[in-house]
């Protein structure tokens, strides 16, 4: 059966699949090409070297990412929205967001949020380098939360355990005995989009208060 013609998108697809399976280091040329089954000097003719692949698929990812559009009734609501958003395509890419940081171009990923955080922002009346502060805030927020987040998923079971030090009849210290609620939340496991959604939503707030 003869192959049909090699092209860019498929090269495109296929690296990208690489990459969330393997992460960006894994992918070579020479690998690319095997999985393709076709030669290197094609892969080369369609995307170039290496660095211009990745660069193609920073590209490709942040137009598959798409704009965010935010939703709600009033800023503050909004701009909660747009982090929940990139919190989820964060944690949608993870292999992908390594290949773009590696490029250094992650700027340039989170370039659509940004840009919905500054029309809510401007619409809740700040400006200037206040409006800028809290762009980046709520920005640093969902990274740094999704980074916790995937360290938690990935860290091997920890001893002893959160039910051990919290849920025991034997409160480890008098705050938990005076609230035994308190002892039992924490012996839970840990909802990470509620504990997101409530952690940037007081963020926001105290922000965008004029």
């Amino acid at each position: 059966m003869v192959r049909a013609p090699l092209t860019r998108d498929e090269v495109l697809t296929v690296a990208a699949a690489l990459v969330k399976q393997h992460g960006p280091q894994a992918l070579t040329m020479r690998g690319l090409a095997a999985e393709l089954g076709t030669a290197v000097t094609s892969i080369y003719w369609h995307v170039g070297n290496r660095e211009s692949l990745l660069d193609a698929l920073v590209e490709r990812t942040v137009a598959d990412l798409g704009a965010i559009r935010p939703r709600g009734a009033t800023p503050q609501e909004r701009v909660v929205s747009v982090a929940r958003s990139l919190r989820r395509r964060l944690r949608a890419h993870p292999h992908l967001v390594a290949m773009v940081h590696e490029r250094g171009l992650t700027e340039r990923m989170f370039l659509p949020a940004q840009r919905a955080l500054v029309h809510e922002v401007h619409a809740a009346g700040l400006r200037g380098a206040r409006a800028a502060e809290a762009v980046r805030a709520v920005q640093f927020q969902v990274v740094g939360h999704v980074l916790v987040e995937r360290n938690r998923e990935r860290a091997p079971a920890q001893c002893p355990g959160e039910e051990e030090l919290w849920g025991s009849q034997d409160p480890v210290d008098e705050a938990a005995e005076d609230d035994r609620a308190l002892a039992r939340a924490l012996a839970s496991p840990v909802d990470t989009e509620r504990l997101f959604t409530a952690s940037v939503r007081a963020l926001v707030n105290s922000l965008l208060t004029p």
